[in-house]
């Protein structure tokens, strides 16, 4: 009679899981967005150009650092044009108390692998906090007569090129929109070029109507100043 096989060795116990429950997963990346100030033109100057460049419209950029210091901040925030800037850091933002005019919102995003950021150095307003700016939106009160109500107009949109596809251009819209709302204002406009397809597309996604009907019109340049000789 054949011997009995020895018993298989014992099924090694699973090692318990030694990360704790609060680390992060993947790779984590805290985003800020706050008011901007007049020591963040420069900033806001570099995020026009990029814009441009992207647009394709670089022949019509002629702003300066200089022009954007005097008419960006000659009002409250919200009365009239208004600039938030999107920061984004390796380390978390320091809590902020409440503000009568905006409080900081902070996120925190945990992305599959890390951001390559190129030009970090290009946009960097506090070194020692490993702190870049990634994007920005400006907007300011326009006026419906149907609704009879004030609503806000977005003149600008945008998130650099390594932040894109994260969900920082939602954060920029969506806190627009929040203002809007607590401010009782009826609605947020702003315009998309036609052949931008991925914006159209995510601007659908957040709920905004398309107005294929409506057509830009617009005075600028010679044809804004002829008028200066114009009798009524």
């Amino acid at each position: 009679m054949a011997a009995a096989a020895p018993p298989p060795p014992p099924t090694a116990a699973p090692e318990p899981n030694m990360v704790p429950e609060t680390s992060p997963i993947g790779h984590p990346v805290f985003s800020r967005i706050r008011l901007a100030t007049p020591l963040d033109v420069p900033f806001i100057h570099k995020l026009i150009h990029q814009m441009a460049v992207f647009e394709r419209l670089t022949h019509l950029f002629s702003a300066t650092e200089s022009n954007l210091s005097s008419s960006l901040f000659t009002s409250p925030p919200f009365k009239s044009f208004t600039v938030f800037l999107l920061e984004v850091s390796r380390s978390p933002f320091p809590a902020t108390l409440p503000s009568p005019d905006f409080t900081p919102l902070l996120k925190t995003h945990n992305l599959d692998l890390p951001i390559e950021d190129p030009e970090s150095h290009n946009f960097t307003p506090d070194t020692l906090n490993d702190v870049a700016v990634a994007g920005f939106v400006l907007f300011f009160p326009n006026y419906s007569s149907f609704l009879a109500k004030p609503g806000f107009y977005i003149e600008d949109i945008f998130v650099r090129e390594p932040y894109r596809r994260k969900g920082f251009g939602s954060m920029l819209l969506t806190a627009v929109a929040k203002q809007a709302v607590k401010m009782g204002y009826g609605r947020v406009e702003w315009v998309v070029l036609d052949w931008n397809a991925n914006a159209i597309k995510f601007y659908e996604q957040m709920g905004a109507q398309i107005l294929q009907e409506w057509r830009v019109c617009r005075l600028t340049g010679d044809a804004l100043q002829a008028f200066d000789n114009v009798n009524i």
